[in-house]
């Protein structure tokens, strides 16, 4: 057999035993969410044998109140990203179609939020959000999500509309149209690619937050979904190893199924600058 015909052949084997690979903790995650207490046992992890998977859904949602805490997240997973797009555009619009005077020093400022880890701001951040009023809140939740949410929003959109050529923005000024209506009717749409692709990493971020939930929320009408199924596992929490893994279960559905209607929008947005 030729080296041509034993290329492609060789690399779908190996991509195949790599999603295999990928798809094991899926398979065990499955397996063992379906297993009743009773059945669960960690020397048989890998052998299916019962299925009582809408039984510890149930359960889990009674024990953890998770679905108070999905609404909440739900919330953040939508607001947040949204109000961190829209101001990621709005600065890179500026940056970039207006020129900014020192532009790239505000860029720097902007995006320089993202160099220190996230566990060195928890204190403070703890601290100001205890004195404001704003601990336990769906508020804050929302406004520290869309605080860090930002930097890369104006990071992507800034590269972004690099891309588009300068004149773009000329024209639609000699058209009489205002800075304003150019970015609301000109280059918002032409990026709209972009601003999915960027909603749906930030949402999933979100979704997926445990530490920030952990330290700025307690209640389960405010803490994010992975927090209290975290607290599933605690001392207090009661929950047995199958109830916690149809839980989670339970909250990584939405994420795919965001991927899997979006994944259009999101293959065009790595693009950047395919509009």
């Amino acid at each position: 057999m030729s080296l041509k015909k034993t290329g492609p052949a060789l690399r779908t084997a190996v991509l195949a035993v790599l999603g295999l690979i990928w798809l094991l903790p899926v398979y065990l995650l499955l397996v063992n969410a379906a297993k009743s207490p009773e059945t669960f046992t960690t020397k048989e992890s890998w052998v299916p044998t019962d299925f009582a998977l809408f039984g510890n859904i149930a359960e889990a949602l009674e024990l953890s109140g998770l679905a108070e805490s999905a609404a909440s997240t739900l919330l953040y997973a939508v607001v947040a990203p949204a109000i961190a797009v829209l101001v990621g555009a709005a600065a890179g619009f500026a940056i970039v179609a207006l020129r900014l005077r020192h532009g790239f020093a505000w860029f720097v400022a902007i995006f320089g939020g993202t160099v220190f880890p996230l566990q060195m701001i928890l204190l403070p951040l703890f601290d100001a959000y205890s004195r404001t009023g704003l601990f336990d809140t769906q508020g804050g939740m929302i406004v520290v999500y869309t605080a860090i949410s930002i930097p890369f929003s104006a990071f992507v959109m800034r590269n972004f509309f690099s891309g588009i050529a300068h004149n773009v923005f000329e024209a639609a000024v000699i058209d009489g149209a205002s800075t304003w209506r150019i970015f609301a009717r000109v280059y918002l749409p032409m990026a709209s690619s972009a601003l999915v692709a960027i909603f749906i990493l930030q949402a999933t971020f979100i979704w997926n937050d445990f530490l920030l939930g952990l330290v700025l929320s307690q209640s389960d009408t405010v803490r994010p979904i992975v927090t209290s199924l975290a607290g599933m596992q605690s001392t207090y929490g009661g929950a047995q190893m199958s109830t916690v893994l149809a839980g989670g279960l339970l909250v990584s559905l939405p994420t795919v199924v965001l991927f899997l209607f979006t994944q259009k929008f999101f293959a065009r947005g790595l693009a950047l600058g395919q509009y």
